[in-house]
């Protein structure tokens, strides 16, 4: 009897040009079936960037508006109704959006960008048996996922996984690193349970520059020269794990994906293009201490302020300035 293999697919990838990275996404996507393997007409389409902070926009921070665009291209000649959505950590995922360069396609393709609205959904887990997530992306037809790798100062490393987190509504993110933070096997296992819920049916990685050090926006930039993606998204992020040479045992998430039986080993995964020995570096910069994941009380507080503060009075007042 045939057992499944996912496939994750992994390529050489220089350029946020036009038409270079729309050759490379069509390569990338080819193993997979194309793009027209998961979208189908009419069809709401959720693209689901990291759109983590409108504060560092040359730092690679956020999935970059190229790719985005590209991608946004594909879903509608296969048809295909694009959204745009994320649950910034500060501010809202238009004025992050804009801030990042995404305006102009924007504005070409007339792009909805959504907010997202928390709902509660029953899950089959042991430990977390309700997640409030957002309503917007577990209603959508189709979610595309676009990560960009990064280093993290509380995961190690943000992947495909930590990137559905954005679907985890407002400053409910805060709250979970409070509630579930002290125990960073509980923290990754709610990620994973999330990534479960939410259940991308596309993940394309942005690796092409990531951001290496005091991550998730303290870093620096790094040229990697990847592109990859899966429908896995577990076996995604495995696979990235096994590029940037970081053991799968320092990732939280790759830890609790693991043991809950989600997460296949590398031998088990198939590579239709390049394999990630092949694209393996050896010096990749991780945090240079981790801090806790968990958030205290007073930090929660803050933490709400200040995105409260950003999105409802520093980003219209900006918006009114150019005016």
């Amino acid at each position: 009897m045939q057992t499944y293999k996912p496939s994750v697919s992994l390529i050489r990838a220089t350029s946020y040009e036009s038409g270079a990275l729309r050759e490379s996404l069509t390569t990338l996507l080819k193993p997979q079936g194309g793009i027209t393997a998961f979208v189908k007409p009419g069809q709401k389409v959720l693209l689901k960037p990291n759109l983590l902070t409108g504060a560092r926009p040359t730092k690679e921070c956020t999935t970059r508006p190229e790719l985005v665009y590209e991608v946004a291209k594909m879903v509608i000649e296969a048809g295909g109704k694009p959204f745009l959505g994320d649950s910034p950590a500060f501010g809202s995922a238009k004025g992050v959006a804009i801030a990042n360069g995404y305006q102009s396609f924007i504005q070409e393709l007339n792009l909805p960008i959504v907010e997202f609205h928390g709902q509660r959904y029953q899950t089959v887990s042991e430990n977390f048996n309700h997640l409030l997530l957002c309503k917007e992306a577990m209603e959508a037809d189709v979610i595309i996922n676009l990560p960009k790798v990064k280093s993290h100062m509380q995961l190690t490393l943000t992947l495909g996984v930590k990137n559905l987190f954005g679907c985890v509504p407002g400053k409910m993110k805060a709250w979970w690193h409070m509630e579930a933070g002290k125990d960073a096997n509980r923290f990754g296992e709610m990620l994973v349970e999330t990534a479960k819920a939410i259940k991308p049916d596309l993940t394309i990685l942005d690796g092409i520059i990531g951001h290496e050090g005091n991550g998730p926006s303290g870093g620096e930039s790094r040229n990697l020269g990847i592109l990859a993606a899966a429908s896995d998204v577990f076996a995604l992020d495995r696979a990235m794990v096994e590029i940037l040479n970081v053991s799968p045992q320092q990732v939280p998430t790759v830890v609790a994906s693991q043991r809950l039986g989600v997460c296949p080993e590398l031998d088990k995964i198939e590579f239709p293009l390049l394999h990630p020995d092949v694209l393996q570096i050896s010096d990749w910069r991780l945090p240079d201490k981790l801090m806790p994941i968990d958030f205290a009380m007073p930090r929660v507080i803050k933490s709400t302020f200040k995105h409260l503060y950003i999105r409802f009075i520093q980003e219209p007042m900006n918006t009114y300035s150019r005016g």
